[in-house]
């Protein structure tokens, strides 16, 4: 039989560990490996490792986020699932969700923007047909990184997210890079679709974090 000292011991050098009495080891594995020695006689069950309850969590509202968005179509799940990505990105808490919905909008205005001013004002013939967008991007980058110092905007990252989800849908979805189709009230429009997507994305992707909390809260509460 081994005492919790010395199976403490022999687990740390990595070799079998014994299993005596009434004690037992659970693991906690988020950033590093603890150990918790659990009394299974008091009832009590092994807890839920953080990234468990993640891959619960998330695989079930992905799969329901998935059905969404091919059963309404228009909006584009690929959108959401930058969102929900950013959300984690910027720590997976109260203040991420928010950020990430202001950033993510944020960054589908700017692209948006750019693609209207790029389409709409005749640069093109002045300076040619890629110097032109270049000129017109690059503004909006220095205006999008330099609107970090309101704290608002404060992630550049969540922008960037909003910004190139923006330019991949106009420039790989058939005719939504028209002034006309930019400029509408309709979810032909980059300004509407893809900040609607991101948003639905970003309400998922809380929704998953808090899922995760509750199965890993569940798992340490006694039976």
């Amino acid at each position: 039989m081994c005492g919790r000292d010395s199976a403490t011991q022999r687990l740390l050098q990595g070799s079998a560990i014994c299993l005596g009495g009434n004690w037992g080891v659970t693991f906690a594995t988020e950033a590093s490996v603890d150990f918790n020695w659990v009394d299974f006689n008091k009832g009590r069950t092994m807890e839920m490792s953080r990234i468990t309850a993640l891959a619960i969590s998330v695989s079930i509202l992905g799969a329901i986020a998935t059905w969404l968005f091919l059963t309404v179509g228009s909006i584009v799940i690929w959108g959401a699932f930058l969102a929900w990505a950013c959300f984690y990105h910027s720590g997976g808490d109260d203040a991420a969700f928010k950020s990430t919905i202001t950033s993510n909008v944020f960054g589908v205005f700017m692209a948006s923007t750019t693609a209207f001013i790029i389409l709409t004002v005749p640069g093109g013939k002045v300076l040619g047909p890629t110097v032109w967008p270049a000129l017109v991007a690059g503004i909006s980058f220095f205006l999008y990184i330099i609107a970090a110092n309101i704290p608002a905007f404060a992630s550049i990252p969540g922008t960037t997210y909003g910004y190139a989800a923006t330019f991949a849908y106009v420039l790989q979805t058939p005719d939504r890079f028209t002034p006309q189709a930019i400029g509408s009230l309709s979810l032909n429009s980059s300004y509407i679709v893809v900040s609607l997507s991101m948003i639905i994305g970003a309400i998922f992707a809380y929704a998953s974090a808090k899922g995760a909390d509750m199965l890993v809260g569940s798992a340490k509460a006694p039976a």
